[in-house]
Formats: structure tokens, sequence, C-alpha cells
């Protein structure tokens, strides 16, 4: 009798439409999370069962076939927000919308990415490291930061050109860098997460980091997320 009358004062506490809404929450970040970890297979595999230190080359490669995934997650939150497709039929749009230019961007910044580290270890033991090093790290973080607002921006707008893109990405990623860290943070705790208990980040925190840092980069591509945005990015590009 005590359990009914906690279950009915809960109850009267949370109203059916919460209820609805924590179980969509909880329906989209299990099935997102299971999508990703399929569409990003080749990666997750190489981090679990190899040594980063030495499978660098392969992980370069794998890395930007993780990129379509993230950008077909980042269109169901988008559906779901919007009170669209489900989890699995937005993902599956999402993929067939975005994944050219996902690649694209996913080897651009890992290239990138890769050209610097490899530049940061070549100068680690010269005279010039203690300006080089932290200078080329900071590039490093700020390509990753460019590559998942952009991740976000086709997710949005798949038609949107990608140099366009790009650049407003750049741009509205450092005007609003404070969003930009938050997402950033939260990407870093969840590869702890992940380097720490993978069963746990791919089975429960990651579509959560993932929400976060889309909520962020979607907040910080505001000003160009309007009916006319092919415009505006374009507009934002020259700015």
């Amino acid at each position: 009798m005590k359990r009914t009358g906690a279950l009915q004062r809960l109850n009267g506490l949370v109203s059916h439409e919460m209820w609805a809404s924590m179980i969509g929450m909880l329906y989209l970040g299990l099935i997102t999370n299971l999508l990703l970890l399929v569409s990003s297979l080749p990666l997750v595999v190489l981090l679990a069962t190899t040594d980063p230190a030495r499978s660098w080359p392969l992980l370069a490669v794998a890395a930007p076939l993780a990129a379509p995934g993230l950008a077909a997650a980042f269109r169901a939150f988008r559906e779901h927000g919007d009170g669209g497709r489900g989890p699995i039929r937005a993902f599956g749009a999402g993929l067939r919308d975005t994944w050219r230019r996902a690649l694209l961007i996913g080897a651009g910044v890992t290239a990138f990415v890769v050209v610097l580290l490899v530049d940061v270890r070549m100068l680690s033991a010269t005279p010039a490291a203690v300006f080089t090093v932290p200078l080329l790290a900071v590039l490093a973080v700020l390509a990753v930061a460019v590559g998942l607002i952009a991740l976000v921006a086709i997710a949005e707008v798949p038609t949107a050109r990608l140099r366009d893109v790009l650049r407003a990405s750049g741009y509205l990623g450092l005007r609003r860098w404070y969003l930009t860290a938050v997402s950033l943070a939260a990407l870093a705790v969840q590869a702890a997460v992940f380097a720490a208990a993978p069963a746990i980040g791919l089975g429960l925190t990651a579509s959560a980091a993932l929400y976060l840092a889309w909520t962020n980069s979607r907040y910080t591509l505001r000003p160009v997320l309007d009916p006319d945005l092919d415009l505006d990015l374009d507009e934002t590009a020259r700015a």
C-alpha cells in the first residue's frame, strides 16, 4: 500500500507528457548509441584492440569514416527536437543526405590534425618547442572544433555549400568560444570514459556527450540557421 501511494504521488508530480518525453529521450539515446557504434565500427575496433600510439596511421584512415555517423546522429537529435521522424529513420536520412560532405570534413580535419601532431613530435626536441608546440596544439583543437560545428551545420542544412559551412563554422566557433570550449570538454570527458570503460562509453554516455555538443554547436550557428540559411552562410563567410 505504501509503495502504491508513493507511485500515485509520483504520477501526480510527473505528467504523462513528461513521462513520454523522458522515455523518448532514453530511446533516442540508446538507439543513437547503437547506430553510432555500427557506423563507426572500424574506428571503434581499432581503438579497443590496438595501442593508439602504434596504430595511429590506421586510426587516421578510420577516423573520417566515423564522421557520417556523427552527422547522422545530429540529424536524429534535430528530428527528435522538431517532432519529426524517429531516430532510426532520421539517422538513415542523415546518412543519405550528408555522408559525402561529412567524409570530406572528417578527412580534412583528420589530415590537418595528423600533420600538426607530426610537426609537434618533430619540433618537441628543438629550442623553439616552447613556442611552436603550444601553437600547433591549439591549431589542432581549433580544427576539431570547426569540424564538429561543420558536421552540425550540414546536419541542419545538407544543401549548404561546404566552403561557406567551414568558414561560418570557424568564424562563429571562435566568436562563441565558450560554447565551443564546453562542447570540446564534453567530448574529452567522453573519450576518458571510453578509455576507462568502453561498454559504458559506447552504450550510455556517447549520445549524451554528443547531444550536449550538438546543442551548443546549434546555438553557435544560430545567426545563420534561418529559412534563408544558404544566403546567410555566404554572408557570414564573407564577414
